[in-house]
């Protein structure tokens, strides 16, 4: 699995995490990788936390990690606006992370929802009445609709949770109006983000993850190796209905597996 392997692009939810907590022995994978010196990415959908949060989260593991290293929808889609819209203003739905992100990268928070070019929308775990209101207002006077990530659930210690699916969809239904751009994965702006920092070619990544829609479809779609976690969102009974074509390369129990198949190799 690993031999040819030069990079390896790793999910953060249902691949390291489960919710608040560490998957057994993820972060000895982690460190494995790093001793057969392979590139890392932690390329995440979630568009809800920062950057900074994120690095806090792995360090509070034990998980060795740089902050650069940390690629997030939230973090993708900030400096989408800050290079293509450098004057617009940006309303929000979603948790702070999202905000903290954007201002890291000097895109303007609209101080009131009418001023807003753009709603951003993502997962918004502490959402309100309010929030979502203030959101139809936006786009009510006007403002672009684009989200970090669309995935309809993630997985948490109590299964699968709503994820940023619902939030669009309740603006969608509610102003008629549709998302014009979705940012993080499997669109081939997440993948640009990491192959620009990793400075490695396709062929020679490996993506790891807990999804069929997001990780295997954006490895797949862009030269990747693939291998599929049943620690999050994707179970076994799920893999019968998949079509050929979205099938991955490699289908482990967990993100600690690789270090067996490695090891086979390796010796």
């Amino acid at each position: 699995m690993l031999q040819e392997i030069e990079a390896v692009l790793i999910d953060l939810d249902g691949t390291i995490f489960q919710g608040g907590r560490l998957i057994p022995k993820a972060d000895d994978a982690v460190a494995y990788l790093r001793s057969l010196g392979k590139r890392i990415a932690f390329v995440s959908n979630r568009g809800n936390i920062s950057q900074r949060m994120c690095y806090e989260w792995l360090k509070k593991w034990r998980i060795s990690v740089r902050k650069e290293e940390i690629i997030l929808s939230s973090t993708v889609t900030a400096e989408f606006l800050y290079v293509h819209y450098p004057f617009c203003k940006v309303w929000t739905l979603g948790d702070y992370g999202l905000q903290e992100e954007l201002q890291r990268y000097h895109v303007r928070l609209a101080k009131k929802p009418e001023e807003a070019d753009f709603l951003v929308i993502t997962l918004h775990e502490t959402m309100t009445y309010d929030d979502l209101n203030l959101a139809f207002q936006a786009v009510q006077h006007g403002a672009r609709i684009i989200a970090t990530h669309a995935d309809k659930t993630f997985p948490n210690e109590n299964g699968n949770a709503i994820d940023a699916a619902g939030m669009i969809g309740a603006i969608e239904a509610t102003t008629g109006r549709k998302v014009e751009l979705i940012l993080g994965k499997p669109s081939c702006f997440m993948v640009e983000a990491a192959l620009r920092y990793l400075q490695v070619s396709p062929p020679k990544c490996l993506i790891i993850g807990d999804s069929i829609e997001t990780d295997i479809r954006m490895g797949r779609m862009h030269g990747m190796k693939t291998a599929l976690v049943l620690t999050g969102n994707t179970k076994k009974k799920h893999l019968d209905s998949l079509l050929e074509k979205e099938l991955p390369d490699y289908i482990i129990d967990s993100i600690y597996d690789i270090v067996r198949f490695g090891e086979e190799i390796v010796q």
